[in-house]
């Protein structure tokens, strides 16, 4: 973990010091400042890190053939990352002075009224280190590489049924129920999809208190949702949030330190590096990897597997169609019933009733007993204790 005692203050922050959108990484003004330093260090004003030293140290060549500074500088992402593989001494000598050149930028706009603001970073209520694990230690230097869980805590964007109702009127949108569960959600067209032969599928989005849903327009006339008057929206939407809770967690995996010797256990498909600030203070620099490949990684890694938090579990499931294989020969998977995501566990009948006893429910379809886990604010909780039934 990156401690960036010599940080620059100038930079303000929001709620528990949690960056914000003027703390980013990958803006107009992080890009001049990355200019600026490459430019000190070229031209020896930056006496800590000398020319011949950064490019030995990083690979970037910031020298052309002629002798002269590059054009074609290295972009930002490649900095950073090449950063990350260096001592966590040198690691913070070189990022407090491109904080620094970071402020000014800011500032700079700010004074002339023309500040942007860029892309968020990580910001959230609060950020707890739940785990930390070395996983390389380089065998020159004694440079580390370490796994963190972080649990994220987010106050829940709850919209009331007055907002929604504005929201349907906006947007040519539809009032409904579900029949079976008692929920609400505003149906809005969405943009088709075609069938196999470029014929045109019209479909729909379902707006529901805590995520969104595209359906078909068939599948959604075949399926429990039905549209209602005003009234009865506003009383099935108000019943729905008041039971919601004011905040949510959920889980960050970092890899933090040195990456270069793992570079390529990690996932190719976002190279992206993050930082955020946890609630006692640690500023924290890496690379997320998505809870969808954490178990493939946490083995390249030589770490002991551990199952995702059922919250995980959860919101991958429906999310992202992650299926999960559990004790006894049970898999978690998501399955479309009538147009609606459901939570199954698959194999567990001979459970049934155990299940059940918990808090899941089980179905006949097309002649065949099937159990689920409801899709509600519960489905955690439900979750976790099915984990423990299946030992």
């Amino acid at each position: 973990m990156i401690n960036f005692e010599g940080f620059s203050n100038k930079i303000n922050t929001l709620g528990n010091g949690i960056f914000d959108t003027k703390d980013n990484l990958e803006s107009q003004y992080a890009e001049h400042a990355l200019y600026g330093l490459f430019k000190q260090i070229f031209q020896g004003r930056f006496y800590e890190v000398p020319l011949g030293k950064f490019e030995q140290m990083t690979g970037l060549s910031l020298t052309s053939h002629e002798g002269g500074m590059k054009i074609d500088l290295p972009p930002l992402r490649q900095f950073l990352n090449r950063l990350l593989a260096l001592r966590i001494d040198m690691q913070n000598v070189i990022f407090e002075r491109f904080e620094l050149l970071l402020s000014q930028q800011i500032e700079a706009a700010i004074a002339a009224g023309v500040y942007e603001m860029g892309v968020e970073t990580l910001r959230a209520e609060k950020f707890t280190v739940e785990s930390s694990e070395t996983v390389y230690t380089h065998p020159a230097t004694s440079s580390v590489t370490n796994y963190l869980k972080i649990e994220r805590t987010q106050k829940n964007n709850i919209k009331t049924a007055d907002e929604m109702l504005e929201f349907a009127a906006k947007y040519q949108g539809q009032l409904m129920v579900n029949e079976k569960s008692g929920h609400a959600a505003v149906s809005i067209p969405t943009h088709s999809i075609f069938d196999g032969d470029g014929g045109v599928i019209p479909r729909v989005l379902l707006v529901r208190s805590q995520k969104e849903t595209r359906v078909t327009v068939e599948q959604l006339n075949s399926s429990a949702w039905r549209q209602v008057s005003a009234d009865a929206f506003v009383a099935a939407w108000s019943k729905e949030v008041d039971a919601l809770p004011s905040f949510t967690t959920d889980y960050l995996h970092l890899v933090t330190g040195i990456l270069l010797p793992i570079w390529k256990i990690l996932p190719q498909s976002s190279s992206r590096v993050f930082r955020l600030q946890t609630s006692d203070g640690a500023k924290v620099l890496g690379r997320v990897v998505s809870a969808h490949d954490i178990q493939t990684v946490r083995e390249q890694l030589g770490l002991k597997n551990q199952m995702l938090s059922p919250a995980e579990l959860v919101k991958l499931v429906l999310d992202e169609k992650y299926s999960q294989q559990l004790p006894g020969g049970i898999t978690l998977r998501r399955s479309f019933i009538a147009g609606e995501p459901r939570i199954e566990l698959v194999d567990a009948l001979s459970l049934a009733d155990q299940l059940v006893a918990v808090g899941c429910f089980t179905e006949i379809i097309n002649w065949r007993k099937r159990v689920f886990i409801p899709t509600s604010d519960k489905a955690a909780s439900i979750l976790a204790a099915v984990i423990g039934i299946l030992g």
